[in-house]
Protein backbone atom coordinates (compact mmCIF):
# COMPACT_ATOMS: atom_id res chain seq x y z
CA UNK A 1 0.00 0.00 0.00
CA UNK A 2 1.30 3.44 -0.96
CA UNK A 3 2.57 5.48 2.01
CA UNK A 4 3.11 9.24 2.13
CA UNK A 5 4.74 11.01 5.08
CA UNK A 6 4.20 14.76 5.45
CA UNK A 7 6.32 16.30 8.18
CA UNK A 8 7.39 19.65 9.63
CA UNK A 9 3.85 20.95 9.24
CA UNK A 10 1.52 22.85 11.54
CA UNK A 11 -1.40 20.45 11.78
CA UNK A 12 -4.91 21.85 12.17
CA UNK A 13 -6.17 19.55 14.92
CA UNK A 14 -9.53 20.59 16.27
CA UNK A 15 -8.91 23.33 18.81
CA UNK A 16 -5.19 23.77 18.13
CA UNK A 17 -2.41 24.04 15.58
CA UNK A 18 0.37 21.61 16.45
CA UNK A 19 3.78 20.98 14.89
CA UNK A 20 3.73 17.43 13.67
CA UNK A 21 3.67 14.71 11.04
CA UNK A 22 0.90 13.07 9.08
CA UNK A 23 1.22 9.57 7.61
CA UNK A 24 -1.09 8.60 4.75
CA UNK A 25 -1.64 5.03 3.62
CA UNK A 26 -3.76 4.53 0.56
CA UNK A 27 -6.58 7.02 0.68
CA UNK A 28 -6.75 7.48 4.44
CA UNK A 29 -4.89 9.12 7.29
CA UNK A 30 -2.95 6.38 9.10
CA UNK A 31 -1.07 8.30 11.80
CA UNK A 32 -1.01 11.76 13.37
CA UNK A 33 2.21 12.33 15.33
CA UNK A 34 3.91 15.18 17.16
CA UNK A 35 7.30 16.43 15.99
CA UNK A 36 9.29 15.71 12.87
CA UNK A 37 9.75 12.45 11.06
CA UNK A 38 13.29 11.42 10.15
CA UNK A 39 12.16 8.80 7.65
CA UNK A 40 14.11 9.18 4.38
CA UNK A 41 10.88 9.38 2.36
CA UNK A 42 9.27 12.05 4.55
CA UNK A 43 8.36 15.30 2.78
CA UNK A 44 9.28 18.49 4.62
CA UNK A 45 6.42 21.03 4.45
CA UNK A 46 8.62 23.84 5.81
CA UNK A 47 6.26 24.78 8.61
CA UNK A 48 3.24 25.37 6.38
CA UNK A 49 -0.24 24.72 7.73
CA UNK A 50 -1.74 21.33 6.87
CA UNK A 51 -5.51 21.30 7.24
CA UNK A 52 -8.39 19.07 6.17
CA UNK A 53 -9.71 19.49 2.65
CA UNK A 54 -12.33 22.22 2.50
CA UNK A 55 -16.00 21.26 2.24
CA UNK A 56 -18.09 23.80 0.32
CA UNK A 57 -21.82 23.54 1.00
CA UNK A 58 -22.90 26.13 -1.55
CA UNK A 59 -21.18 27.29 -4.70
CA UNK A 60 -22.85 28.91 -7.71
CA UNK A 61 -19.54 28.85 -9.56
CA UNK A 62 -20.67 26.21 -12.08
CA UNK A 63 -23.45 28.54 -13.22
CA UNK A 64 -20.90 31.30 -13.65
CA UNK A 65 -18.64 29.10 -15.77
CA UNK A 66 -21.59 28.09 -17.95
CA UNK A 67 -22.68 31.71 -18.38
CA UNK A 68 -19.51 33.86 -18.22
CA UNK A 69 -21.38 36.71 -19.96
CA UNK A 70 -25.11 37.43 -20.12
CA UNK A 71 -25.13 36.71 -23.84
CA UNK A 72 -22.40 34.03 -23.91
CA UNK A 73 -23.05 30.41 -22.95
CA UNK A 74 -20.08 28.05 -22.54
CA UNK A 75 -20.22 24.31 -23.36
CA UNK A 76 -21.55 22.63 -20.24
CA UNK A 77 -19.06 19.82 -19.78
CA UNK A 78 -16.11 22.12 -20.38
CA UNK A 79 -17.58 24.49 -17.80
CA UNK A 80 -17.81 21.70 -15.22
CA UNK A 81 -14.15 20.75 -15.72
CA UNK A 82 -13.08 24.40 -15.34
CA UNK A 83 -15.24 24.80 -12.24
CA UNK A 84 -13.79 21.63 -10.74
CA UNK A 85 -10.23 22.85 -11.32
CA UNK A 86 -10.97 26.19 -9.66
CA UNK A 87 -12.41 24.43 -6.62
CA UNK A 88 -9.48 22.03 -6.26
CA UNK A 89 -6.82 24.71 -6.56
CA UNK A 90 -8.69 26.69 -3.89
CA UNK A 91 -8.34 23.72 -1.53
CA UNK A 92 -11.95 22.55 -1.85
CA UNK A 93 -11.91 18.77 -2.01
CA UNK A 94 -15.66 18.30 -1.47
CA UNK A 95 -18.07 20.47 -3.47
CA UNK A 96 -21.83 20.76 -3.21
CA UNK A 97 -22.75 22.22 -6.57
CA UNK A 98 -25.70 24.55 -5.97
CA UNK A 99 -28.05 24.22 -8.93
CA UNK A 100 -31.32 26.14 -9.20
CA UNK A 101 -34.48 24.04 -9.23
CA UNK A 102 -37.22 26.29 -10.52
CA UNK A 103 -36.85 29.55 -12.41
CA UNK A 104 -38.26 33.02 -11.78
CA UNK A 105 -36.80 34.38 -15.00
CA UNK A 106 -33.70 36.05 -13.57
CA UNK A 107 -31.09 34.18 -15.61
CA UNK A 108 -31.70 32.76 -19.04
CA UNK A 109 -30.89 29.09 -19.35
CA UNK A 110 -30.92 28.14 -15.66
CA UNK A 111 -33.13 25.11 -16.33
CA UNK A 112 -30.69 24.01 -19.03
CA UNK A 113 -27.77 24.49 -16.65
CA UNK A 114 -29.54 22.29 -14.11
CA UNK A 115 -30.25 19.46 -16.59
CA UNK A 116 -26.83 19.51 -18.20
CA UNK A 117 -24.97 19.95 -14.91
CA UNK A 118 -26.51 16.80 -13.43
CA UNK A 119 -25.90 14.85 -16.63
CA UNK A 120 -22.28 15.98 -16.85
CA UNK A 121 -21.64 15.09 -13.23
CA UNK A 122 -23.05 11.62 -13.86
CA UNK A 123 -20.79 11.25 -16.90
CA UNK A 124 -17.58 12.45 -15.25
CA UNK A 125 -17.86 11.50 -11.57
CA UNK A 126 -16.42 7.99 -11.97
CA UNK A 127 -13.83 8.70 -14.65
CA UNK A 128 -11.10 10.00 -12.34
CA UNK A 129 -10.99 13.22 -14.35
CA UNK A 130 -12.48 15.44 -11.65
CA UNK A 131 -10.09 16.64 -8.97
CA UNK A 132 -12.69 17.32 -6.26
CA UNK A 133 -15.59 15.14 -5.18
CA UNK A 134 -18.90 16.64 -6.24
CA UNK A 135 -22.35 16.41 -4.67
CA UNK A 136 -25.59 18.28 -5.34
CA UNK A 137 -27.21 21.12 -3.45
CA UNK A 138 -30.72 21.69 -4.81
CA UNK A 139 -31.74 25.36 -4.57
CA UNK A 140 -35.52 25.13 -4.75
CA UNK A 141 -37.28 28.34 -5.81
CA UNK A 142 -40.60 28.05 -3.99
CA UNK A 143 -42.70 30.48 -6.10
CA UNK A 144 -41.51 29.02 -9.43
CA UNK A 145 -44.14 27.30 -11.56
CA UNK A 146 -41.73 24.52 -12.60
CA UNK A 147 -40.01 23.80 -9.25
CA UNK A 148 -41.86 20.56 -8.42
CA UNK A 149 -41.44 19.13 -11.90
CA UNK A 150 -37.71 19.87 -11.86
CA UNK A 151 -37.24 18.48 -8.36
CA UNK A 152 -38.92 15.22 -9.30
CA UNK A 153 -36.32 14.75 -12.05
CA UNK A 154 -33.44 14.64 -9.55
CA UNK A 155 -34.78 13.92 -6.07
CA UNK A 156 -33.61 10.30 -6.11
CA UNK A 157 -30.12 11.17 -7.30
CA UNK A 158 -27.58 9.59 -4.91
CA UNK A 159 -25.41 12.71 -4.85
CA UNK A 160 -28.09 15.00 -3.41
CA UNK A 161 -26.83 16.07 0.02
CA UNK A 162 -28.58 19.36 0.69
CA UNK A 163 -31.71 21.21 -0.42
CA UNK A 164 -32.53 24.83 0.34
CA UNK A 165 -35.90 26.56 0.06
CA UNK A 166 -35.59 29.97 -1.58
CA UNK A 167 -37.88 32.86 -2.39
CA UNK A 168 -36.40 35.57 -4.59
CA UNK A 169 -39.67 37.39 -5.16
CA UNK A 170 -39.58 41.19 -4.91
CA UNK A 171 -40.68 42.34 -1.47
CA UNK A 172 -39.30 39.45 0.61
CA UNK A 173 -35.97 37.99 1.78
CA UNK A 174 -33.01 39.30 -0.15
CA UNK A 175 -35.30 41.61 -2.12
CA UNK A 176 -37.36 42.99 0.76
CA UNK A 177 -36.25 46.39 -0.54
CA UNK A 178 -38.15 46.47 -3.82
CA UNK A 179 -36.11 49.46 -4.97
CA UNK A 180 -33.01 47.26 -4.95
CA UNK A 181 -34.85 44.76 -7.13
CA UNK A 182 -35.72 47.62 -9.48
CA UNK A 183 -32.09 48.76 -9.62
CA UNK A 184 -30.88 45.30 -10.64
CA UNK A 185 -33.49 45.07 -13.37
CA UNK A 186 -32.52 48.53 -14.66
CA UNK A 187 -28.93 47.30 -14.95
CA UNK A 188 -30.29 44.52 -17.15
CA UNK A 189 -31.70 47.18 -19.47
CA UNK A 190 -35.40 46.81 -18.64
CA UNK A 191 -37.67 49.82 -18.95
CA UNK A 192 -39.63 51.12 -15.95
CA UNK A 193 -42.84 49.76 -17.46
CA UNK A 194 -41.27 46.33 -17.94
CA UNK A 195 -39.95 46.36 -14.36
CA UNK A 196 -43.39 47.29 -13.01
CA UNK A 197 -44.95 44.45 -14.99
CA UNK A 198 -42.32 41.97 -13.80
CA UNK A 199 -42.78 42.92 -10.14
CA UNK A 200 -46.56 42.60 -10.43
CA UNK A 201 -46.26 39.23 -12.16
CA UNK A 202 -43.79 37.79 -9.64
CA UNK A 203 -45.77 38.98 -6.64
CA UNK A 204 -48.98 37.51 -8.06
CA UNK A 205 -47.17 34.25 -8.84
CA UNK A 206 -45.84 34.11 -5.30
CA UNK A 207 -49.29 34.64 -3.83
CA UNK A 208 -50.62 31.80 -5.95
CA UNK A 209 -47.83 29.21 -5.78
CA UNK A 210 -45.41 29.77 -2.89
CA UNK A 211 -47.26 28.11 -0.01
CA UNK A 212 -48.47 25.09 -1.98
CA UNK A 213 -45.07 24.52 -3.52
CA UNK A 214 -43.42 24.82 -0.10
CA UNK A 215 -45.66 22.08 1.31
CA UNK A 216 -44.99 19.88 -1.72
CA UNK A 217 -41.23 20.40 -1.49
CA UNK A 218 -41.14 19.53 2.20
CA UNK A 219 -43.31 16.48 1.64
CA UNK A 220 -40.86 15.18 -0.97
CA UNK A 221 -37.59 16.12 0.74
CA UNK A 222 -38.13 15.49 4.45
CA UNK A 223 -38.72 11.70 4.28
CA UNK A 224 -35.48 11.18 2.35
CA UNK A 225 -33.21 12.43 5.13
CA UNK A 226 -31.76 15.19 2.93
CA UNK A 227 -30.35 18.09 4.93
CA UNK A 228 -32.76 21.03 4.62
CA UNK A 229 -31.85 24.71 4.67
CA UNK A 230 -33.75 27.94 4.47
CA UNK A 231 -32.35 30.81 2.43
CA UNK A 232 -32.12 34.55 3.11
CA UNK A 233 -34.04 34.56 6.40
CA UNK A 234 -34.86 38.15 7.32
CA UNK A 235 -36.46 37.99 10.77
CA UNK A 236 -37.55 35.77 13.64
CA UNK A 237 -40.85 35.00 11.90
CA UNK A 238 -39.02 33.49 8.91
CA UNK A 239 -36.89 31.41 11.26
CA UNK A 240 -39.91 30.24 13.27
CA UNK A 241 -41.70 29.04 10.13
CA UNK A 242 -38.63 27.11 9.03
CA UNK A 243 -37.95 25.55 12.41
CA UNK A 244 -41.58 24.46 12.67
CA UNK A 245 -41.20 22.67 9.33
CA UNK A 246 -38.13 20.75 10.49
CA UNK A 247 -35.52 22.89 8.70
CA UNK A 248 -32.31 22.89 10.73
CA UNK A 249 -30.00 25.10 8.64
CA UNK A 250 -30.33 28.84 8.01
CA UNK A 251 -28.33 29.71 4.92
CA UNK A 252 -27.21 33.31 4.36
CA UNK A 253 -29.54 35.08 6.83
CA UNK A 254 -29.74 38.70 5.74
CA UNK A 255 -29.97 40.24 9.23
CA UNK A 256 -28.25 39.62 12.55
CA UNK A 257 -31.66 39.22 14.20
CA UNK A 258 -32.46 36.30 11.90
CA UNK A 259 -29.09 34.63 12.49
CA UNK A 260 -29.41 34.93 16.26
CA UNK A 261 -33.01 33.67 16.16
CA UNK A 262 -31.81 30.64 14.20
CA UNK A 263 -29.07 29.92 16.72
CA UNK A 264 -31.57 30.29 19.58
CA UNK A 265 -33.67 27.55 17.97
CA UNK A 266 -30.69 25.22 17.63
CA UNK A 267 -30.28 25.73 13.90
CA UNK A 268 -26.92 25.86 12.12
CA UNK A 269 -26.10 29.09 10.30
CA UNK A 270 -24.17 29.27 7.03
CA UNK A 271 -22.64 32.61 5.99
CA UNK A 272 -20.93 33.67 2.78
CA UNK A 273 -17.14 33.72 2.70
CA UNK A 274 -16.99 36.46 0.01
CA UNK A 275 -18.85 38.72 2.44
CA UNK A 276 -15.90 38.42 4.85
CA UNK A 277 -13.21 38.83 2.19
CA UNK A 278 -14.88 41.93 0.70
CA UNK A 279 -15.57 43.45 4.11
CA UNK A 280 -19.35 43.32 3.75
CA UNK A 281 -22.31 42.11 1.74
CA UNK A 282 -22.46 42.89 -1.98
CA UNK A 283 -26.24 43.23 -1.64
CA UNK A 284 -26.59 45.45 1.41
CA UNK A 285 -27.26 42.70 3.94
CA UNK A 286 -25.62 42.06 7.32
CA UNK A 287 -21.83 41.73 7.36
CA UNK A 288 -20.80 38.11 7.86
CA UNK A 289 -17.90 39.30 10.03
CA UNK A 290 -20.44 40.73 12.48
CA UNK A 291 -22.17 37.34 12.67
CA UNK A 292 -18.88 35.50 13.17
CA UNK A 293 -17.86 37.88 15.96
CA UNK A 294 -21.25 37.29 17.61
CA UNK A 295 -20.77 33.51 17.49
CA UNK A 296 -23.73 33.21 15.13
CA UNK A 297 -22.01 31.32 12.28
CA UNK A 298 -21.39 27.56 12.12
CA UNK A 299 -20.08 27.24 8.56
CA UNK A 300 -18.89 29.34 5.64
CA UNK A 301 -19.70 28.70 1.98
CA UNK A 302 -17.92 30.12 -1.04
CA UNK A 303 -21.19 31.20 -2.72
CA UNK A 304 -19.76 32.69 -5.93
CA UNK A 305 -15.93 32.70 -5.44
CA UNK A 306 -14.27 29.33 -4.62
CA UNK A 307 -11.03 30.98 -3.47
CA UNK A 308 -12.94 32.98 -0.85
CA UNK A 309 -13.20 30.03 1.56
CA UNK A 310 -9.57 29.75 2.55
CA UNK A 311 -9.04 33.51 2.45
CA UNK A 312 -12.04 34.16 4.72
CA UNK A 313 -10.62 31.72 7.27
CA UNK A 314 -7.30 33.51 7.58
CA UNK A 315 -8.75 37.01 7.23
CA UNK A 316 -11.21 36.30 10.03
CA UNK A 317 -8.48 34.96 12.28
CA UNK A 318 -6.05 37.80 11.50
CA UNK A 319 -8.69 40.42 12.33
CA UNK A 320 -9.41 38.82 15.69
CA UNK A 321 -12.95 37.76 14.84
CA UNK A 322 -12.25 34.12 15.64
CA UNK A 323 -9.30 31.88 16.49
CA UNK A 324 -7.65 30.17 13.53
CA UNK A 325 -8.46 26.56 14.55
CA UNK A 326 -12.13 27.46 14.99
CA UNK A 327 -12.12 29.35 11.68
CA UNK A 328 -10.72 26.28 9.92
CA UNK A 329 -13.54 24.18 11.39
CA UNK A 330 -16.06 26.54 9.72
CA UNK A 331 -14.92 25.26 6.30
CA UNK A 332 -13.99 21.67 7.15
CA UNK A 333 -15.44 19.81 10.12
CA UNK A 334 -18.80 21.56 10.48
CA UNK A 335 -19.82 21.58 6.80
CA UNK A 336 -18.82 17.91 6.51
CA UNK A 337 -21.13 17.16 9.43
CA UNK A 338 -23.99 19.19 7.99
CA UNK A 339 -23.68 17.32 4.69
CA UNK A 340 -23.68 13.97 6.49
CA UNK A 341 -20.11 13.16 5.44
CA UNK A 342 -18.60 11.58 8.55
CA UNK A 343 -15.48 10.30 6.74
CA UNK A 344 -13.82 13.71 6.26
CA UNK A 345 -13.38 17.19 7.70
CA UNK A 346 -10.78 16.40 10.38
CA UNK A 347 -7.17 15.22 10.60
CA UNK A 348 -7.67 11.91 12.41
CA UNK A 349 -6.61 8.29 11.80
CA UNK A 350 -9.09 6.40 9.66
CA UNK A 351 -10.56 9.44 7.92
CA UNK A 352 -10.09 10.30 4.27
CA UNK A 353 -6.76 11.84 3.39
CA UNK A 354 -8.31 15.04 1.99
CA UNK A 355 -5.69 17.68 2.78
CA UNK A 356 -4.68 21.24 1.99
CA UNK A 357 -1.22 22.75 2.47
CA UNK A 358 -1.40 26.51 3.05
CA UNK A 359 1.47 28.99 3.17
CA UNK A 360 0.69 32.42 4.59
CA UNK A 361 2.49 35.19 2.69
CA UNK A 362 2.15 38.31 4.84
CA UNK A 363 -1.66 38.24 5.32
CA UNK A 364 -2.48 36.22 2.19
CA UNK A 365 -3.06 32.45 2.46
CA UNK A 366 -1.69 30.64 -0.59
CA UNK A 367 -2.82 27.09 -1.31
CA UNK A 368 0.35 25.21 -2.27
CA UNK A 369 -0.79 21.59 -2.46
CA UNK A 370 -4.04 19.64 -2.30
CA UNK A 371 -4.66 15.92 -1.80
CA UNK A 372 -7.95 14.05 -2.23
CA UNK A 373 -8.12 10.54 -0.80
CA UNK A 374 -4.32 10.57 -0.62
CA UNK A 375 -3.78 11.56 -4.27
CA UNK A 376 -2.23 14.90 -5.12
CA UNK A 377 -4.80 16.86 -7.21
CA UNK A 378 -3.35 20.39 -7.11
Amino acid sequence: MRETILTNARLALGESLRAGTLVLRGGTIAEVADGRSHAPAARDLAGDILMPGLVDLHTDNLERQVQPRITARWPSRSALVAHDAQCATAGITTVLDALCVGDLGFDLGRAQTFREGVADLDALAHTGLLRSEHFLHLRCEMPAANVIKMLDQVIEHPRVRLASLMDHSPGVGQYADVERFRLLRRKEGLSEAAIDAKIAMLQAQRAELRDGNRRALLARLAPRGIALASHDDRDAADVAENAADGIRISEFPVTRAAAEAAKARGMNVIAGAPNIVRGGSHSGNVAAAELVAAGAVDALASDYVPASLVEAVFRGAASGLIGLPRAIALVTETPARLAGLADRGRLAPGLRADLVRVHVFHDLPVVREVWRAGERVA
